[in-house]
């Protein structure tokens, strides 16, 4: 393998170097949850890339990181299921989408059934 000879600072990936001791990296990302009655998610039905498993995927989850991990693990709790937080996304194995659905709409989550 031969190393990628970097010609400028952009090369690097976007790496901030300050000898600021005062200097806060500014987060772009968007962190604010919107309200529950305001989120406007998805319900996925999948088994593409994934070795034939099916699995349940939540999209549109607008909110911080936190937030959406706190979703996903309270999901895959109600549904005694595993899972994963990636990109957004809350992939819950198995076909659970109508249970998913369900228990969403419960809390007040404006939640539509997308595909088959």
């Amino acid at each position: 393998m031969g190393k990628k000879k970097l010609s400028s600072l952009e090369d690097l990936g976007g790496f901030v170097f300050s000898t600021n001791d005062n200097f806060e990296y500014e987060n772009e990302e968007n962190t604010a949850t919107l309200p529950v009655n305001k989120q406007y998610l998805e319900a996925h039905f999948s088994n593409k890339g994934r070795g034939g498993k099916t699995v349940t995927v939540i999209t549109g989850f607008e909110g911080s990181d936190a937030d959406l991990k706190a979703l996903g693990k309270m999901l895959k709790q109600k549904c005694g299921v595993g899972g994963s937080i990636k990109d957004g996304e809350i992939i819950i194995q198995g076909n659970y989408r109508d249970k998913i659905m369900e228990i969403l709409k419960k809390d007040g989550y404006n939640i539509k059934r997308v595909g088959g």
